[in-house]
């Protein structure tokens, strides 16, 4: 999952260069807090699965949960 966050991030910095850092799209993502929690959390899951099993399946869930809630910001920015 950490590969996949890291992934993620690239293809999401790649598009944006691709448009430039001013498009729709850019300003849509804004500080995107989802694409930078996620990876944290998921090294910080990695560490704790050495103390606690079970802390770091709640993580991983947490960061399931976060991302199944739907971000509304490119819609919003696209339908204006």
């Amino acid at each position: 999952l950490l590969m996949a966050a890291i992934a993620y991030w690239i293809l999401q910095q790649a598009i944006i260069a691709g448009h430039g850092a001013d498009s729709r799209l850019a300003r849509a993502l804004g500080s995107d807090w989802k694409g930078k929690l996620s990876p944290v959390v998921y090294l910080l899951a990695i560490g704790l699965s050495y103390v606690h099993g079970a802390i770091s399946h709640t993580l991983y869930v947490l960061v399931a949960l976060i991302w199944f809630i739907p971000d509304r910001r490119i819609e919003r920015v696209f339908q204006e």
